[in-house]
């Protein structure tokens, strides 16, 4: 008689091995954490010689459930930020917060909080790609659960690397520290192709294929990102990922919600496994992936709950009724990924998405031992049917949770039993994740108090600070054609001169500081190459977009209604305008539209900008005249004043037709301009 550690008995037994045997009773042997005997429940009992007996008599044993993606440590930053778009949850939220908290004991830390909340919940097996990826995959083996570990690696300045040169030496060194551990498979994780390089790409692809590990990566994720993918390379993700030989590693791409036809069928001739996300995409309101039209192409398709601080939680049992269910309402057929197919997809076809369906997935003789036992007596759960095989699998998608599972066990050892956990500390894990919690709530409190300061948190920017003295003057087209003309003589030194439309959004707080902040599209017309002059109504060349930052008040007042301004805040834009909005949520909004005719002089050895404006937004039948000249010092900025004055008074430019609103008092109040003469 062989011998056997334990006995899991009298439950019915899910094998999903590939007949999908089903067992009821029956009963599984675990010798030194391997699965030695599968099968009906007197015949197990009398083939094995056994130190432990396990009555599970009316439960459900099965396989462990695969989380196929995820981000574990961000445990931490559950519900920080919800009910935004991806793009301002992420760049305005999550990666800030990141920067500022993301160490190796914050990724411990919440790699732990994460596994209680898995091993509570049935998950025994999850895919992880984050930072510090070594803390990660240590405070997993500790708890006892399978993973596999991603290291990050970006094109820009992450948490734990100050360049993508930086990520894959420390991914390298990851993989060579963690390759052949019992629990762990480490792997390689380039986030995404728009957050990536063709290089970061290719190097990534080459260090997976070198050392046999899989490559995880976000993959049309959103409509946005395909966009933006066809506008820069002009294709979309699946080819662009083929070009730079990403598909020939052993890829697990996670999303894939906007793919076309053509997409799919090359992941499936490059045997990519897929990874769904249901409650994610739909949070982020990312999209509907196609998952039966990729499972009926034959595609394996796993189950993923993303990062917490997207879902909320790790209830694998969650996403696997919501994922059954999206899949018949966006079909409109209810035989659409039926449950047993849905439960499959959690188990054996994830251990296939992952590279691990040799080793898990199935409760097979030769397996790791990796199993759950769900108690399906509460009261959601009753009364059930077994008048056919199937309705134990609809039990489980469509009535049991995650608080159900009782019991688990991952590579023959025991996690939890009676729900009670064995190898993480839950309460000292909670009381340390508060204390955390509580750091994060006040760096949030405190940056949502300045403009300048939230704008300093998403990065990206290279920010600087500027005075700059300035007059403005409001003439006739007449009198504006007579500055132009004089310009252009022996006076003064043009350095370059431009045509321009602009388009400024004004963002308006009522805070302390009266802020301003001030988003502009600003488009360079091209010259007419036959007449060699600028056209106004000619072709774009070229679009800057700016962010301003600047309070109402005026730094100080000089003669003739010069002011020095303070910009606290003046860099190249990267986002759009609808993220900044949606970001910093203004008091109040404005928009002043005008075309601009820039000229960089040199006048009496200073150098000036003269700006000649026609606002077409608010519409104002004259020209502003703007005389402005960068200063680092108040001492510099009074001679300068002089200067200005002294233009004013070469222009011929008369007090009365000095300004002192600017254009966004305008905007408010255009009534206050008086007609020009």
């Amino acid at each position: 008689m062989e011998k056997a550690d334990v006995i899991l008995s009298g439950g019915t037994v899910l094998t999903l091995d590939p007949q999908f045997s089903l067992f009821d009773p029956g009963a599984v042997a675990v010798r030194e954490g391997k699965i030695v005997g599968v099968g009906p429940l007197e015949e197990i009992i009398a083939g094995y010689e056994v130190a432990e007996v396990a009555d599970y008599r009316d439960k459900v044993i099965m396989p462990g459930l695969i989380n196929a993606h995820t981000h574990v440590p961000m445990t931490l930053l559950r519900g920080l930020a919800d009910d935004l778009r991806l793009d301002v949850w992420l760049m305005g939220y999550i990666m800030p917060t990141e920067r500022k908290f993301v160490r190796p004991d914050f990724c411990w830390l919440g790699t732990q909080l994460a596994c209680a909340e898995m091993i509570r919940s049935g998950t025994t097996c999850f895919a992880d790609m984050y930072y510090y990826e070594e803390a990660v995959a240590d405070a997993t083996a500790q708890a006892g659960l399978r993973a596999v570990c991603g290291q990050t690696i970006l094109k820009f300045p992450s948490p734990d690397a100050l360049s993508y040169d930086e990520s894959l030496t420390r991914t390298r060194d990851f993989i060579q520290r963690w390759k052949g551990h019992t629990l762990i498979t480490p792997s390689v994780a380039p986030h995404a192709p728009y957050t990536t390089t063709p290089e970061i790409l290719k190097a990534a692809a080459a260090l997976a294929q070198e050392f046999d590990v899989p490559l995880q990566i976000h993959v049309a994720e959103t409509g946005r990102e395909v966009e933006e993918l066809r506008a820069t390379v002009g294709m979309p993700a699946v080819p662009w990922l083929k070009e730079h030989n990403v598909l020939e590693s052993r890829v697990i791409a996670a999303h894939c919600v906007h793919l076309d036809e053509s997409e799919m069928t090359t992941l499936l001739r490059h045997s990519v496994g897929v990874v769904h996300n249901p409650t994610s995409n739909l949070k982020l309101s990312s999209g509907f992936a196609p998952v039966a039209q990729l499972l009926a192409m034959g595609l394996n398709v796993g189950i993923g709950t993303d990062g917490v601080a997207s879902n909320n939680d790790l209830d694998m049992f969650e996403e696997l009724r919501l994922a059954a269910l999206l899949a018949k309402g966006v079909t409109l057929d209810p035989t659409a990924l039926p449950a047993r197919q849905a439960v499959e997809m959690a188990t054996i076809m994830g251990a296939r998405v992952l590279g691990l369906d040799q080793w898990i997935g199935s409760l097979e003789p030769g397996k790791r031992a990796d199993m759950i036992v769900v108690d399906v007596g509460p009261i959601h759960n009753w009364p059930s049917f077994r008048r056919d095989e199937q309705s134990v699998y609809s039990q489980l998608v469509y009535a049991s949770k995650g608080s159900d599972v009782i019991d688990m066990m991952c590579d023959g050892v025991w996690l939890m039993r009676d729900r009670t956990l064995r190898t993480v500390d839950e309460q000292s894990i909670k009381a340390e994740a508060r204390r955390v919690a509580q750091k994060i709530e006040t760096f949030l409190i405190e940056r949502e108090r300045s403009v300048l300061r939230k704008l300093a948190t998403i990065g990206g920017m290279a920010p600087r600070e500027t005075f700059e003295v300035q007059a403005t003057a409001y003439l006739s087209n007449q009198e504006a054609q007579v500055i132009e003309e004089m310009i252009a003589g022996p006076d003064f030194v043009i350095g370059k001169s431009s045509r321009r439309r602009q388009y400024d959004t004004y963002f308006i707080f009522y805070d302390k500081s009266a802020s301003r902040l001030r988003y502009r599209e600003d488009e360079i017309l091209a010259r007419d190459a036959r007449r060699e002059e600028p056209v106004s109504e000619g072709y774009v060349s070229e679009v800057i977009y700016r962010l301003t930052l600047a309070n109402e008040k005026k730094e100080q007042e000089f003669a003739n209604s010069v002011v020095l301004s303070h910009l606290h805040f003046d860099a190249q834009a990267d986002r759009s305008l609808r993220f900044y909005h949606e970001y910093f949520k203004p008091d109040a909004e404005r928009e002043v539209h005008k075309d601009r005719r820039r000229f960089h002089v040199r006048f009496g050895n200073t150098e000036f900008t003269i700006n000649i404006d026609r606002l077409r937004e608010p519409s104002l039948p004259g020209v502003f005249v703007g005389i402005r000249s960068r200063t680092w010092s108040l001492q510099d900025a009074e001679r300068k004043a002089e200067f200005v004055g002294d233009l004013l008074e070469h222009f011929n430019i008369r007090p009365e037709k000095l300004v002192r609103e600017d254009y966004l008092s305008l905007a408010a109040h255009p009534e206050r301009i008086k007609p020009v003469m």
